[in-house]
């Protein structure tokens, strides 16, 4: 029988991006969904996933590339928005599960693509912003970045800073932590 309670999705996306204002007529789009499954019960990351979204309405620019990695040919490559979502329900039991994500931006930026491009929104109503859980439990008076949180917690920064995967990877590190100093909130 697959495993179900206990799991809880752990979400953190790229998106275009540029040093200042966008082009015109170009708008923040997701290019990069990273996921992580965390085990809550059993207190371990036991997947890692990356899904490319190739952007509709706007591209690449180099200050993204050089922020993320990420390059238009790469994306590109990646799925439509829409099938991306239906990925993340179907695959990844996004509609069923809880998730989480470091602050409040993703949980948005889900929504507002999803209303702009008529797409079905992928995730139930059990988000848990872990930055502010991390902060309260930290008792913290400004809400840290990741990097920062994970300094705070003496754990290491695997991977790439701002890459989609790798931050998901991270941040359910840092849930880990909280469920660990039982921080994390329950169901």
């Amino acid at each position: 029988m697959k495993k179900t309670r206990g799991l809880l999705n752990v979400v953190d996306v790229e998106a275009t991006c540029w040093e200042g204002p966008p082009p015109p007529g170009a708008v923040n789009e997701i290019i990069e969904i990273g996921l992580t499954v965390v085990d809550l019960d059993e207190g371990v990351r036991v997947e890692k996933h990356r899904l490319l979204v190739r952007p509709a309405r706007s591209t690449v620019s180099a200050f993204c590339t050089e922020l993320t990695g990420l390059t238009q040919d790469e994306v590109q490559q990646g799925l439509g928005f829409a099938e991306a979502c239906r990925e993340l329900a179907s695959k990844h039991g996004a509609g069923e599960r809880p998730w989480a994500s470091w602050g409040d931006y993703d949980r948005h930026q889900f929504t507002r693509q999803c209303a702009a491009t008529g797409t079905a929104y992928p995730f139930g109503h059990r988000h848990t912003n872990a930055k502010a859980v991390f902060t309260d439990a930290h008792r913290l008076r400004r809400r840290p970045g990741m990097a920062q949180a994970l300094r705070l917690a003496e754990l290491p920064l695997e991977g790439r800073h701002h890459r989609g995967e790798d931050d998901a990877w991270n941040i359910a590190a840092l849930v880990l932590d909280l469920a660990g100093r039982g921080a994390w909130p329950g169901d």
